[in-house]
């Protein structure tokens, strides 16, 4: 009888098994997020432009790109670049 109720025992502690779900840890405050800043293509630089891209893509600081400029090759999580044309319309946003 032993030798019957311990498997049975193992097979329903098998069947009990818990596997808990990942856990999704939410972007650090400040961290710049791209997703959704395809509506700014096109927009002319303003100040008002740079506080929409801040809003959305929730990074800290933002870096205005001109064509032929110099810039940093670090990366900031907290960075959102726009690169922008020579009449100052956005035509990239990216972090960095």
């Amino acid at each position: 009888m032993i030798r019957l109720v311990l498997p049975l025992a193992l097979l329903a502690t098998g069947a009990c098994r818990y596997d808990k779900a990942p856990e999704t840890t939410p972007s650090p405050p400040g961290k710049c997020v791209a997703d959704g800043l395809a509506g700014l293509t096109g927009k002319t630089r303003s100040e008002a432009v740079a506080k929409q891209a801040l809003r959305l893509s929730g990074a800290k600081n933002i870096r205005w790109i001109a064509p032929g400029m110099a810039v940093t090759m670090d990366y900031r999580e907290d960075r959102l670049n726009l690169d922008v044309d020579e009449k100052g319309r956005v035509t990239r946003a990216h972090c960095g």
